[in-house]
């Protein structure tokens, strides 16, 4: 009885590790280009880029932005290694000085507000391609958006960002992407307390108000001069003749 339990444990246990390893291997077996629909409760969309020597942009999926649900906007980023054909056309762009280009469409960075508006285009960002090649494929996307999370502007850069002509080798430091993924978004301004400014200025009336000595401030300092032009008054009125004096007699 004990070997039959032992043996149906066995059976059971190989049969999950089978189905996890067919598991394992159709989500790492499969290509981020392929991924747009939604994912772990999120909406992707693709993060494409352009390398020819003629200068003319021919983009392709370099890999996937992961947009999760919520109210502020949280993206993760996955991406396709470069294939050997294209490290090799990588570093013959760099050597005529080429672009390297990005682009990613105009979408909400919340997975959950897609539907507000339909994608309207890409945004476009680039750098060179010998700064791409030596950085070792080193480098930081960063998303901008407006207020309410949309996409307005994508830029990269690399590091290092300088090209000095140094030699990299294709199958060591060409392969995996580095790259280093933010979100900008605008910081508004603080507002003037206009309430408070009012309820101090009530408060500082209401003390004037009060106060009698804040009224007869302008006495306290001007009283002589008060004082004086009262008397030049009461002079000037005794100096003039009284109306309607009488004639001369002959």
């Amino acid at each position: 009885m004990a070997r039959l339990l032992q043996f149906q444990i066995a059976v059971v246990s190989i049969v999950v590790l089978v189905l996890c390893s067919e598991f394992v291997y159709c989500n790492n077996g499969r290509r981020v280009g392929d991924v747009m629909d939604t994912e772990f409760s999120g909406f992707s969309v693709p993060l494409e880029h352009s390398f020819e020597v003629d200068d003319v942009a021919k983009f392709q999926v370099r890999g996937a932005l992961v947009l999760k649900a919520g109210r502020e906007p949280s993206v993760s980023l996955t991406q396709n290694q470069l294939s050997e054909e294209d490290r090799a056309k990588l570093k013959e762009v760099a050597a005529v000085d080429g672009l390297y280009r990005i682009r990613v469409p105009r979408v909400f960075l919340q997975a959950d507000r897609q539907t507000e508006r339909q994608m309207e285009g890409y945004l476009t960002a680039f750098v060179r391609a010998c700064a791409m090649v030596e950085s070792h494929l080193s480098d930081v996307i960063t998303l901008h958006s407006d207020v309410s999370g949309y996409l307005i502007g994508v830029s990269i850069v690399t590091f290092p960002g300088a090209c000095r002509g140094t030699e990299v080798e294709d199958e060591v430091d060409l392969e995996v992407f580095n790259t280093t993924l933010s979100i900008l978004a605008p910081v508004n301004a603080p507002g003037p307390e206009t309430a408070l400014f009012l309820e101090r200025m009530e408060q500082e009336t209401e003390k004037k108000g009060k106060n009698p000595q804040e009224q007869k401030s302008f006495f306290a300092k001007y009283w002589y001069l008060i004082l004086g032009g009262a008397i030049f008054l009461m002079v000037s009125n005794s100096a003039q003749p009284p109306a309607g004096g009488g004639r001369e007699q002959s």
